[in-house]
């Protein structure tokens, strides 16, 4: 019963993460296309807090649920798979956390624009250059972590 417990609280913490990410990225993006400053607020404020709520959430959850799993089961932390995992994890709060202060500094530099009736700063700009390139790895390292979870392969 632990086991199954603990596999399915890992999963939804996966799950989370990767749709969280996902749909977070997805509505930023979109917004962005608008060039809306008060559109484009609202959501990086929909953001930030899903991100909070969510995917920090998960985030913390995940190497608990994880350790918790492997040593009932029996796994080694420094087996193969798993450490390559903690790597890749490691690797994508290397990207996430510098993100989720660009998401914070995006949204306030929208509010400013709209609040001021001006366009979006060329800072805006800069910084949702910076937070569509660090998307790209933490996402396929989150891909590449779950496709490990999922075959185990000996490594």
């Amino acid at each position: 019963m632990t086991y199954f417990l603990l596999l399915f609280l890992h999963v939804i913490g996966a799950t989370v993460l990767l749709g969280t990410g996902a749909g977070i990225a997805f509505f930023m993006v979109i917004s962005n296309r608008s060039r809306d400053p008060a559109l484009i607020a609202h959501v990086a404020g929909i953001v930030v807090l899903a991100d909070t709520l969510f995917t920090a959430t998960a985030a913390i959850a995940q190497p608990v649920t994880g350790y918790l799993l492997a040593r009932e089961v029996g796994w080694s932390l420094g087996e193969g798979w798993i450490a390559l995992s903690l790597a890749l994890y490691v690797f994508v709060g290397m990207f996430w956390l510098p993100v989720v202060w660009i998401q914070i500094r995006l949204r306030q530099l929208a509010v400013a624009a709209r609040d001021g009736n001006h366009p979006l700063p060329e800072a805006y700009h800069r910084l949702y250059r910076m937070w569509f390139v660090c998307g790209f790895p933490a996402f396929g390292a989150v891909l590449a972590i779950v496709w490990l979870m999922l075959t185990k392969p000996q490594l």
